[in-house]
Protein backbone atom coordinates (compact mmCIF):
# COMPACT_ATOMS: atom_id res chain seq x y z
CA UNK A 1 0.00 0.00 0.00
CA UNK A 2 1.18 3.60 -1.24
CA UNK A 3 0.19 6.53 1.16
CA UNK A 4 0.31 10.23 0.08
CA UNK A 5 0.35 12.97 2.93
CA UNK A 6 -0.83 16.12 2.09
CA UNK A 7 -2.44 19.32 3.73
CA UNK A 8 -1.77 22.81 4.36
CA UNK A 9 2.04 23.89 4.82
CA UNK A 10 3.08 23.76 8.82
CA UNK A 11 -0.22 22.10 9.43
CA UNK A 12 1.60 19.06 11.60
CA UNK A 13 1.71 16.69 8.57
CA UNK A 14 5.25 15.56 9.27
CA UNK A 15 4.22 15.04 12.58
CA UNK A 16 1.15 12.85 11.97
CA UNK A 17 3.09 10.73 9.02
CA UNK A 18 5.78 9.91 11.29
CA UNK A 19 3.02 8.76 14.15
CA UNK A 20 1.03 6.54 11.28
CA UNK A 21 4.24 4.62 10.04
CA UNK A 22 4.73 3.98 13.90
CA UNK A 23 1.26 2.97 14.35
CA UNK A 24 1.57 1.04 11.06
CA UNK A 25 5.08 -0.81 12.01
CA UNK A 26 3.27 -1.81 15.18
CA UNK A 27 0.68 -3.79 13.55
CA UNK A 28 3.49 -6.03 11.96
CA UNK A 29 3.77 -4.02 8.99
CA UNK A 30 7.34 -3.16 7.12
CA UNK A 31 6.65 0.56 6.40
CA UNK A 32 9.25 3.11 4.44
CA UNK A 33 8.84 6.79 4.53
CA UNK A 34 9.65 9.43 1.90
CA UNK A 35 9.85 12.74 2.70
CA UNK A 36 9.09 14.91 -0.06
CA UNK A 37 10.43 18.53 1.44
CA UNK A 38 13.41 20.65 0.42
CA UNK A 39 13.57 20.63 4.05
CA UNK A 40 14.41 17.01 4.47
CA UNK A 41 13.11 16.87 8.08
CA UNK A 42 9.96 15.01 7.46
CA UNK A 43 11.79 12.06 8.80
CA UNK A 44 13.44 14.04 11.95
CA UNK A 45 11.13 12.27 14.68
CA UNK A 46 12.26 9.36 13.65
CA UNK A 47 15.52 9.18 12.64
CA UNK A 48 16.52 11.92 15.27
CA UNK A 49 18.65 14.00 12.84
CA UNK A 50 18.71 15.04 8.95
CA UNK A 51 19.48 12.42 7.09
CA UNK A 52 21.11 12.89 3.63
CA UNK A 53 18.71 13.50 0.74
CA UNK A 54 18.47 11.37 -2.26
CA UNK A 55 18.93 14.38 -4.52
CA UNK A 56 22.09 15.43 -2.87
CA UNK A 57 23.57 11.37 -2.81
CA UNK A 58 22.67 11.05 -6.49
CA UNK A 59 24.01 14.24 -7.37
CA UNK A 60 27.44 13.72 -5.13
CA UNK A 61 27.38 10.64 -7.18
CA UNK A 62 27.31 12.33 -10.46
CA UNK A 63 24.24 10.43 -11.54
CA UNK A 64 25.68 6.73 -10.81
CA UNK A 65 22.74 5.15 -9.78
CA UNK A 66 24.90 2.33 -10.06
CA UNK A 67 27.17 3.46 -7.43
CA UNK A 68 24.67 4.09 -4.69
CA UNK A 69 23.93 1.38 -2.22
CA UNK A 70 20.87 0.82 -0.29
CA UNK A 71 22.04 2.07 3.06
CA UNK A 72 23.75 5.26 1.21
CA UNK A 73 20.02 6.26 1.21
CA UNK A 74 18.06 4.37 3.14
CA UNK A 75 18.22 4.81 7.05
CA UNK A 76 16.20 3.18 10.08
CA UNK A 77 14.41 4.99 12.31
CA UNK A 78 12.46 4.65 15.88
CA UNK A 79 10.63 1.50 15.60
CA UNK A 80 11.97 -0.59 12.31
CA UNK A 81 10.65 2.38 10.06
CA UNK A 82 13.02 2.76 6.97
CA UNK A 83 13.23 6.37 6.22
CA UNK A 84 14.19 8.48 2.99
CA UNK A 85 14.39 11.78 2.19
CA UNK A 86 14.29 13.02 -1.27
CA UNK A 87 15.10 16.56 -0.99
CA UNK A 88 14.73 19.20 -3.32
CA UNK A 89 16.06 21.17 -6.53
CA UNK A 90 17.53 24.58 -5.41
CA UNK A 91 15.54 27.40 -4.64
CA UNK A 92 13.77 29.00 -7.62
CA UNK A 93 14.99 26.59 -9.77
CA UNK A 94 13.56 22.92 -10.74
CA UNK A 95 10.99 21.06 -9.79
CA UNK A 96 10.17 19.32 -6.65
CA UNK A 97 8.10 16.31 -8.85
CA UNK A 98 11.24 15.69 -10.68
CA UNK A 99 12.82 14.93 -7.38
CA UNK A 100 10.07 12.43 -6.42
CA UNK A 101 10.31 10.71 -9.80
CA UNK A 102 14.20 10.65 -9.32
CA UNK A 103 13.96 9.32 -5.61
CA UNK A 104 11.32 6.46 -7.30
CA UNK A 105 13.56 5.48 -9.77
CA UNK A 106 16.67 4.84 -7.41
CA UNK A 107 14.56 3.02 -4.92
CA UNK A 108 13.04 0.66 -8.22
CA UNK A 109 17.20 0.21 -9.22
CA UNK A 110 17.85 -0.62 -5.67
CA UNK A 111 14.90 -3.28 -5.39
CA UNK A 112 13.66 -1.00 -2.65
CA UNK A 113 10.20 0.39 -3.98
CA UNK A 114 8.87 -2.99 -3.58
CA UNK A 115 10.06 -4.48 -0.44
CA UNK A 116 7.61 -2.54 1.69
CA UNK A 117 4.16 -3.62 3.22
CA UNK A 118 3.80 0.49 3.10
CA UNK A 119 5.19 3.07 1.68
CA UNK A 120 3.92 6.68 3.01
CA UNK A 121 5.08 9.76 1.31
CA UNK A 122 5.16 13.14 3.44
CA UNK A 123 4.67 15.94 0.76
CA UNK A 124 5.32 19.43 0.78
CA UNK A 125 2.67 21.95 1.56
CA UNK A 126 -0.50 22.96 -0.65
CA UNK A 127 -0.79 21.40 -3.91
CA UNK A 128 0.35 24.61 -6.44
CA UNK A 129 1.77 22.69 -9.16
CA UNK A 130 2.14 19.54 -11.15
CA UNK A 131 5.37 19.05 -9.35
CA UNK A 132 3.99 18.54 -6.52
CA UNK A 133 1.17 16.10 -7.10
CA UNK A 134 4.21 13.59 -8.59
CA UNK A 135 3.29 11.51 -5.27
CA UNK A 136 -0.49 10.70 -6.21
CA UNK A 137 1.16 9.15 -9.19
CA UNK A 138 2.57 6.30 -7.15
CA UNK A 139 -0.25 6.17 -4.55
CA UNK A 140 -3.07 4.09 -3.79
CA UNK A 141 -4.67 6.36 -0.90
CA UNK A 142 -4.74 10.15 -0.26
CA UNK A 143 -4.76 11.70 3.28
CA UNK A 144 -5.39 14.96 3.94
CA UNK A 145 -4.33 16.59 7.23
CA UNK A 146 -6.29 19.63 8.46
CA UNK A 147 -7.53 21.54 11.14
CA UNK A 148 -11.24 23.62 11.74
CA UNK A 149 -9.54 27.07 10.60
CA UNK A 150 -10.51 28.60 6.57
CA UNK A 151 -7.07 27.80 5.00
CA UNK A 152 -6.17 24.40 6.03
CA UNK A 153 -9.74 23.88 4.26
CA UNK A 154 -9.14 25.53 1.74
CA UNK A 155 -6.00 23.86 1.14
CA UNK A 156 -7.38 20.70 1.77
CA UNK A 157 -10.18 21.11 -1.31
CA UNK A 158 -7.48 22.16 -3.82
CA UNK A 159 -6.08 18.76 -2.69
CA UNK A 160 -9.61 17.27 -3.18
CA UNK A 161 -9.28 18.89 -6.58
CA UNK A 162 -5.63 16.85 -7.30
CA UNK A 163 -7.11 13.66 -6.31
CA UNK A 164 -10.24 13.70 -8.66
CA UNK A 165 -7.64 14.67 -11.37
CA UNK A 166 -5.15 12.07 -11.04
CA UNK A 167 -7.78 9.04 -10.44
CA UNK A 168 -8.84 9.89 -14.25
CA UNK A 169 -6.05 7.74 -14.99
CA UNK A 170 -4.40 6.18 -11.56
CA UNK A 171 -5.91 3.88 -9.08
CA UNK A 172 -6.29 6.40 -6.96
CA UNK A 173 -8.76 7.11 -4.10
CA UNK A 174 -9.16 9.89 -0.87
CA UNK A 175 -8.80 7.61 2.20
CA UNK A 176 -10.27 10.74 3.96
CA UNK A 177 -9.24 13.64 6.34
CA UNK A 178 -7.29 13.74 9.74
CA UNK A 179 -7.71 16.88 11.61
CA UNK A 180 -5.04 17.54 13.61
CA UNK A 181 -4.17 19.23 16.75
CA UNK A 182 -8.33 21.22 17.06
CA UNK A 183 -10.37 21.69 19.72
CA UNK A 184 -13.63 21.67 17.84
CA UNK A 185 -14.40 20.12 14.30
CA UNK A 186 -17.40 22.11 13.58
CA UNK A 187 -15.69 23.83 10.33
CA UNK A 188 -14.79 20.15 9.21
CA UNK A 189 -17.90 18.59 9.48
CA UNK A 190 -19.71 21.92 7.57
CA UNK A 191 -17.23 21.26 4.85
CA UNK A 192 -17.71 16.84 4.77
CA UNK A 193 -21.24 18.01 4.53
CA UNK A 194 -20.78 20.23 1.25
CA UNK A 195 -18.01 17.94 -0.28
CA UNK A 196 -18.16 14.19 1.16
CA UNK A 197 -15.60 11.81 2.28
CA UNK A 198 -14.58 10.11 5.18
CA UNK A 199 -13.21 11.89 8.28
CA UNK A 200 -10.26 9.37 9.65
CA UNK A 201 -9.90 10.88 12.71
CA UNK A 202 -9.58 14.21 14.82
CA UNK A 203 -6.56 14.77 17.14
CA UNK A 204 -7.69 16.70 20.27
CA UNK A 205 -5.49 20.02 20.75
CA UNK A 206 -3.08 18.07 23.43
CA UNK A 207 0.45 20.27 23.31
CA UNK A 208 2.41 16.66 23.90
CA UNK A 209 1.74 16.72 20.05
CA UNK A 210 3.91 19.87 19.35
CA UNK A 211 6.29 19.12 21.93
CA UNK A 212 7.02 16.01 20.18
CA UNK A 213 8.22 17.38 17.00
CA UNK A 214 10.73 20.04 19.08
CA UNK A 215 12.18 16.84 21.05
CA UNK A 216 12.53 14.93 17.33
CA UNK A 217 10.16 11.64 18.51
CA UNK A 218 7.22 10.04 17.98
CA UNK A 219 4.54 10.14 20.31
CA UNK A 220 5.63 6.66 20.61
CA UNK A 221 8.98 7.00 21.34
CA UNK A 222 8.19 9.62 23.80
CA UNK A 223 5.36 7.05 26.04
CA UNK A 224 7.94 4.53 25.94
CA UNK A 225 10.82 6.41 27.32
CA UNK A 226 8.00 7.60 29.72
CA UNK A 227 6.94 4.11 30.57
CA UNK A 228 10.75 3.17 31.62
CA UNK A 229 10.88 6.41 33.81
CA UNK A 230 7.57 5.37 35.52
CA UNK A 231 8.68 2.12 35.95
CA UNK A 232 12.83 3.54 37.48
CA UNK A 233 11.16 5.88 39.46
CA UNK A 234 7.43 5.20 40.54
CA UNK A 235 6.50 9.01 39.81
CA UNK A 236 2.82 9.70 39.52
CA UNK A 237 3.10 12.48 37.44
CA UNK A 238 5.18 9.85 34.74
CA UNK A 239 2.45 7.50 35.61
CA UNK A 240 -0.03 10.28 34.39
CA UNK A 241 1.85 11.34 31.65
CA UNK A 242 1.67 7.46 30.14
CA UNK A 243 -2.37 7.85 29.89
CA UNK A 244 -2.43 11.06 28.04
CA UNK A 245 0.28 9.19 25.62
CA UNK A 246 -1.76 6.20 25.07
CA UNK A 247 -4.71 8.13 24.60
CA UNK A 248 -3.29 10.30 21.60
CA UNK A 249 -1.30 6.84 20.44
CA UNK A 250 -4.42 4.88 19.94
CA UNK A 251 -5.46 8.14 17.36
CA UNK A 252 -3.05 7.02 15.34
CA UNK A 253 -3.44 3.09 15.82
CA UNK A 254 -6.99 3.55 15.02
CA UNK A 255 -5.90 5.36 11.81
CA UNK A 256 -3.16 2.39 10.88
CA UNK A 257 -6.17 0.09 11.75
CA UNK A 258 -8.62 1.70 8.95
CA UNK A 259 -5.87 1.79 6.31
CA UNK A 260 -4.74 -1.88 6.66
CA UNK A 261 -9.11 -2.64 6.27
CA UNK A 262 -8.10 -1.33 2.64
CA UNK A 263 -11.15 1.51 2.55
CA UNK A 264 -12.49 1.90 -0.76
CA UNK A 265 -11.94 5.38 -0.33
CA UNK A 266 -14.24 8.03 -2.64
CA UNK A 267 -13.29 10.17 -5.57
CA UNK A 268 -14.27 13.84 -4.28
CA UNK A 269 -15.76 16.45 -5.66
CA UNK A 270 -14.26 19.39 -4.72
CA UNK A 271 -16.13 22.45 -4.52
CA UNK A 272 -15.56 25.25 -6.66
CA UNK A 273 -13.75 28.38 -4.95
CA UNK A 274 -16.83 30.52 -5.00
CA UNK A 275 -19.07 27.66 -3.29
CA UNK A 276 -15.95 27.40 -0.41
CA UNK A 277 -15.36 30.71 0.22
CA UNK A 278 -19.48 31.16 0.27
CA UNK A 279 -19.64 28.02 2.95
CA UNK A 280 -16.89 29.30 4.99
CA UNK A 281 -17.75 32.60 5.48
CA UNK A 282 -21.58 32.07 6.02
CA UNK A 283 -20.15 29.67 9.01
CA UNK A 284 -17.84 32.22 10.76
CA UNK A 285 -20.75 35.05 10.26
CA UNK A 286 -23.07 32.60 12.09
CA UNK A 287 -21.11 32.52 14.85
Amino acid sequence: MKLAVYGKGGIGKSTTSCNISIALATRGKKVLQIGCDPKHDSTFTLTGFLIPTIIDTLSAKDYHYEDIWPEDVIYGGYGGVDCVEAGGPPAGAGCGGYVVGETVKLLKELNAFFEYDIILFDVLGDVVCGGFAAPLNYADYCIIVTDNGFDALFAANRIAASVREKARTHPLRLAGLIGNRTSKRDLIDKYVEACPMPVLEVLPLIEEIRISRVKGKTLFEMNERSELESSSNNLSQNFSTNIQNDYICSFYLNIADQLLTHPEGVIPRELSDKELFTLLSDFYLKI
